[in-house]
């Protein structure tokens, strides 16, 4: 409705000399066979006929009828003439232009190659994206040329001398097409990759010379397109290893500071996750105008919740199973359970939708085929800050001092008056709000389940295990040289045999190094 009334207000209010489109040229385009009528359309659009883009835009309405040898423009119940604009009595005899899909493409590829030469940056950005949808012919070079010319903007001159060498590439000139392919050689597009290929094709091109500028030209372009891919799969690894960094985070705490295996841990995530989605629902429904900052609010709400969910089963199960590390195994196995079939309970066995900020939302597009998402940009830094406050926890605070003497020696700090249990609660508090940070960023980027922790409780300990057991530093190298790792393999060897050779290569590691990456040093018997 509203590109009719535009259609009518232009119609209606440009003069009359705007009008240069002949009767000959409208009657050409709206009538005749298919070819006919797309030539008559080429034609007109390359010398860019005033009145020409008011008429293409009144055919895609379906508002042009035809009556003998002359065309009219209707809207409601008056009727104009198509080449002059002016005002027309419209016979009873008039009847539809009927456009089929092949017509309406080249309808569609004419208006938006009129809009190259719009003095508006914008228009003629939206006309460049529009036409790289279409399949162009070289009918419409010489308008392509026309706007060559008077472009000043390097992006979209640059991509209007691929869109030009895009239609040369089919030429039956033998030369426009060797010329053609090698200004398609300096591309960078995915998109200029596959027309290639398919210019390759047996039955698409003959030409022997032809077919080695065309192989030359092609691989020059995937050597290009292969450093985006590579430094796709690193980002993607380097994401990965920030997750895994979130979540091995706090139990590197918990399990370097009381040797206590919590099978638990994946389930503290999983509250964070779900704190997530509670925070996001309570924003949907009271303050909608302000939903982008959910996120925000959400990131202390999922530490505290998993805090305190850690520091519950701390005070009430875990302490008294000290020293006897097969019944905490098995007794943190059990609350896994519990709290897996609570939030079951509580929100359904089915994943909940968190959605993502807008500022969340797209990502930074670095190469044609490269696109770094802002959630995992976002995920990266925020690792990074919770790697540098834990660090300054541990190392600048007394809470930190305590920490790390009760870690090195538990007996001697106990004698000098350090509160073990109390440590050992708020070590097991800290450790889970933690895990609650990293299920908040997991929410950002895959689903939210009661099933999400059990995704990653395995990684973790392999992370804290191999980066050595309390040792912050150590566990950054392996969460981020896992996540890295693991994404090479999968490009090699698939997903299922990636995981594999990943377990290998740790259990061979911990045979040569059994204290990991870097081992705790201190003075007592164990260390």
């Amino acid at each position: 409705m509203l590109r009719r009334l535009v259609l009518c207000c232009l119609l209606w209010c440009l003069p009359l000399a705007s009008f240069a489109l002949t009767p000959r040229q409208a009657l050409a385009i709206a009538s005749g066979d298919s070819d006919e009528r797309i030539a008559a359309l080429n034609e007109a659009a390359a010398s860019a006929a005033d009145g020409l883009g008011p008429f293409v835009q009144a055919l895609l309405d379906d508002s042009v009828k035809l009556a003998g040898d002359r065309v009219f423009i209707v809207q409601g119940d008056k009727a104009v003439d198509a080449a002059t604009g002016g005002p027309a009595t419209l016979p009873p005899e008039a009847e539809d232009v009927i456009n089929n899909n092949r017509v309406r493409g080249a309808l569609q590829a004419a208006l938006a190659a009129l809009q190259l030469l719009s003095p508006d940056l914008e228009t003629r950005r939206a006309s460049v994206a529009e036409l790289l949808k279409q399949s162009l012919e070289e009918a419409q070079l010489p308008l392509l040329d026309k706007a060559l010319a008077a472009e000043s903007d390097a992006g979209l001159k640059a991509s209007l001398e691929r869109m030009r060498a895009t239609i040369l590439v089919a030429s039956p000139d033998k030369e426009k097409r060797l010329a053609a392919i090698d200004a398609l050689a300096s591309s960078r597009q995915s998109a200029v990759a596959s027309l290639l290929q398919e210019r390759l094709a047996p039955d698409a091109e003959a030409d022997p010379q032809v077919r080695a500028a065309l192989t030359r030209a092609l691989d020059t372009v995937r050597s290009r397109l292969a450093w985006g891919e590579r430094i796709g799969v690193v980002f993607t690894g380097i994401s990965l290893g920030s997750i895994l960094l979130l979540a091995a985070l706090g139990l590197a705490i918990t399990y370097g500071l009381m040797g206590v295996i919590n099978m638990a841990h994946g389930e503290l995530l999983m509250i964070g996750a779900y704190a997530t989605f509670v925070v996001q629902n309570l924003f949907r429904q009271y303050l909608p105008g302000s939903f982008d900052a959910y996120i925000l609010v959400a990131i202390p709400v999922a530490f505290l919740a998993s805090a305190l969910v850690g520091a519950a089963m701390e005070r009430s199960v875990i302490r008294w199973l000290y020293g006897r590390p097969l019944e905490t195994l098995l007794a943190t196995w059990g609350i896994s359970l519990v709290l897996m079939q609570g939030v079951r309970s509580l929100f359904g066995a089915q994943n909940v939708p968190v959605e993502n900020p807008a500022w969340l939302s797209g990502g930074i597009s670095v190469m044609s085929n490269l696109t770094l998402p802002y959630n995992r940009i976002a995920i990266i830094a925020f690792a990074a800050l919770v790697l540098i406050a834990v660090a300054l926890l541990i190392a600048r605070t007394r809470l930190g001092l305590f920490v790390r003497g009760v870690t090195q020696n538990r007996r001697m700090a106990a004698c000098v008056g350090v509160n073990t249990a109390r440590v050992d609660t708020y070590a097991f508090a800290l450790g889970s709000g933690i895990a609650g940070l990293g299920g908040c960023a997991l929410s950002q980027v895959g689903n939210v389940g009661p099933d999400l922790g059990q995704s990653y409780i395995v990684d973790s300990f392999l992370v804290v295990v191999l980066g050595g057991v309390g040792q912050l530093a150590g566990t950054v190298y392996a969460a981020l040289g896992l996540g890295v790792l693991n994404k090479l393999l999968e490009g090699w060897a698939g997903a299922v045999l990636a995981k594999i050779m990943v377990l290998v290569f740790i259990v061979v590691f911990i045979q040569k190094r059994p204290q990991g990456i870097f081992a705790m040093k201190g003075r007592s018997a164990e260390a």
